[in-house]
């Protein structure tokens, strides 16, 4: 058994796309017009034959509950590793990427999270 794709939620696929792909640095995997929305993934452009992350529109009245309660809370909705999280940091700074403060340190990894414009908060990981 192996995880081939995973999802966020989001408020806007389109916005999502453009976030994911030019801002997060993914890259297109899949899109698929399904009804009003899109069957739309990404993937990293180190492992694009990894795991695939779905951006799934929040058709489910409960999904938009739960991503409010997550943000509200200050809560990550998913992490993403980095091999430099200060860089990363720095670079999508000055992309205009909101922040929920700088880089942290935490034993062995550092941290740092930040909003997606999608409606979810999403943490970033240097092991």
């Amino acid at each position: 058994m192996r995880i081939n794709i995973t999802s966020v939620m989001v408020d806007d696929q389109a916005k999502a796309q453009k976030f994911y792909t030019e801002i997060l640095g993914f890259v297109l995997k899949v899109d698929v017009p399904l009804g009003e929305h899109r069957w739309l993934t990404v993937v990293s452009p180190e492992a694009q034959e990894g795991t695939e992350l779905l951006l799934e529109p929040m058709g489910f009245a409960p999904s938009r509950v739960y991503q409010k309660a997550l943000f509200d809370a200050g809560i990550p909705l998913t992490s993403f590793g980095v091999d430099d999280c200060q860089a990363e940091y720095e670079r999508m700074l000055k992309l205009g990427v909101v922040f929920r403060g700088k880089p942290t340190p935490m034993g062995p990894v550092t941290v740092a999270m930040f909003e997606d414009t999608c409606g979810n908060l999403i943490q970033m990981v240097q092991v």
